[in-house]
C-alpha cells in the first residue's frame, strides 16, 4: 500500500458507508440508538473533505488524518473507536509503501486500540466480532506469503462471516447489552460497518 492507495481506500469506505447508511441505521434502531448510519456517514464524509487537499508522504499519514477526523466528527462511541483504530493503523505505517506483513501488524495495532478503549472481546456482539477474524485471516495470508490483494479478500470474507455470526449472539457490551436476551436475533451494526471497511480495502487493492 502507498499513499494513493490509502486515499482510495478511505474514499471507497466513504462511498460504501453512503450506500449502506440506511441499512446501518436500521440495524442500530433494533439494538442501539438508531444513529450508526448517520454518524458513520457524517464521519467519512468529513474525512473525504479533509483528505481532498491534504499533503501526505506516507499511507500512515493519510490514515492518521482519517482517524483524527472521525474522532472529531462522529458522535457517540463510534468516533473514538473507529477513529482510534485508524490512528493506530496509521501510526504503524511510517514508510512511503508497506507490504502485506507490515500492514498485518498495523491492523493488529488497530484492533488493540479498539479492545483497549471498548474493553470488548470476541463474542460480545461488537465490531470486534468482524475485526478479529479479518485480522486473523489477513495475518494467515501474510504469513503464507500471499500478496496484498489475496490477504485483503480473505480478510473481507472473514469480516463478513464474523458480522453474520453476531446475529445469534447476546450483546455484552455497549448500548445493545441493556436489551439482554432481546439483542439476540439482530446483526450488530458495528460489525456490519467494520465488514464494509474491510470489503472496501479488498476492492481497492484488487481494482
Amino acid at each position: 500500500m502507498d499513499t494513493d492507495l490509502a486515499r482510495t481506500w478511505v474514499q471507497a469506505i466513504a462511498a460504501a458507508v453512503e450506500q449502506h447508511k440506511d441499512h446501518l441505521t436500521q440495524l442500530d434502531s433494533a439494538i442501539g440508538d438508531a444513529d450508526h448510519g448517520v454518524n458513520m456517514h457524517r464521519g467519512f464524509s468529513a474525512t473525504r473533505m479533509a483528505l481532498a487537499d491534504y499533503k501526505a508522504d506516507t499511507p500512515g499519514a493519510v490514515l492518521v488524518k482519517t482517524g483524527s477526523t472521525l474522532i472529531s466528527s462522529v458522535g457517540g462511541a463510534s468516533g473514538p473507536l473507529y477513529g482510534g483504530a485508524f490512528r493506530a493503523i496509521g501510526k504503524a505505517l511510517d514508510t512511503p509503501t508497506t507490504d502485506t506483513r507490515h500492514f498485518a501488524a498495523a491492523l493488529a495495532a488497530g484492533l488493540a486500540s479498539v479492545q483497549k478503549l471498548g474493553a470488548a472481546a470476541p463474542g460480545d456482539k461488537t465490531m470486534i466480532d468482524a475485526y478479529a477474524p479479518a485480522l486473523a485471516a489477513f495475518q494467515q495470508q501474510a504469513d503464507a506469503g500471499a500478496d496484498f490483494a489475496a490477504a485483503a479478500v480473505a480478510a473481507a470474507d472473514a469480516a463478513e462471516e464474523g458480522m453474520r455470526a453476531t446475529t445469534p449472539m447476546q450483546a455484552r457490551k455497549g448500548r445493545a447489552s441493556y436489551l439482554g436476551a432481546r439483542s439476540i436475533g439482530h446483526q450488530d451494526p458495528g460489525a456490519t460497518s467494520t465488514a464494509l471497511i474491510f470489503r472496501a480495502l479488498a476492492e481497492t487493492v484488487g481494482a
